[in-house]
């Protein structure tokens, strides 16, 4: 089961670009959690089946943008992913 709080960040992540101002300053501003704390959540909610349930666009996207970031880091040391 996903958490109030675990909704709230997945919303957000799914629509932030729709707020005003930066990033970090609306993570303070309308979730009322440092950005630290905000992507620790999205970190763990990744790979969460509750929260992919809940909100499968957002947490896919998630997931490929971790895949390709990680793949880049694969293609730049040499080593694979």
């Amino acid at each position: 089961m996903v958490s109030e709080r675990d909704r709230k960040v997945l919303d957000f992540e799914g629509s932030w670009w729709l707020f005003p101002g930066p990033k970090d300053r609306d993570i303070r501003e309308y979730l009322g959690m440092s950005a630290t704390r905000y992507y620790k959540a999205v970190r763990r909610l990744i790979d969460d089946a509750d929260a992919l349930a809940y909100a499968p666009l957002t947490v896919r996207r998630l997931r490929q943008m971790r895949s390709d970031r990680l793949e880049q880091i694969a293609r730049r040391t040499g080593t694979t992913p």
